[in-house]
């Protein structure tokens, strides 16, 4: 019963060390500072994440993308695109601005 909560104590604490460090990242600060345009995003998905994600964002070789906001923060949306780590998806770093874009756009799935 003791590791337990010895085991939940120590996950919570990964959790919000890497929130807190995913946040304080300057790319990620500098692109929720910015607003985002969801026509010019829209662009930027279909130019970049479509062929994946499909036209519609329903889903290809990449998952569906349909309520993605929802299911995670700006922050791990940033993450995930710009990170690499899902393969066959690549590492991907736009200009803030478009990443503000890309996000306002997703935002609307």
């Amino acid at each position: 019963m003791l590791w337990a909560g010895v085991a939940i104590a120590f996950i919570l604490a990964v959790f919000f060390v890497v929130r807190h460090v995913q946040a304080a990242d300057p790319y990620v600060q500098e692109v929720l500072a910015l607003q985002g345009d969801r026509d010019r995003g829209q662009e930027i998905f279909q130019m970049n994440c479509a062929v994946c994600h499909g036209m519609e964002a329903h889903g290809e070789v990449g998952p569906s993308l349909l309520s993605v906001s929802a299911r995670k923060s700006k922050s791990k949306l940033i993450q995930q695109v710009v990170s690499g780590n899902t393969p066959p998806m690549p590492q991907f770093q736009p200009e803030a601005k478009d990443m503000a874009d890309l996000l306002k756009y997703l935002e609307q799935l």
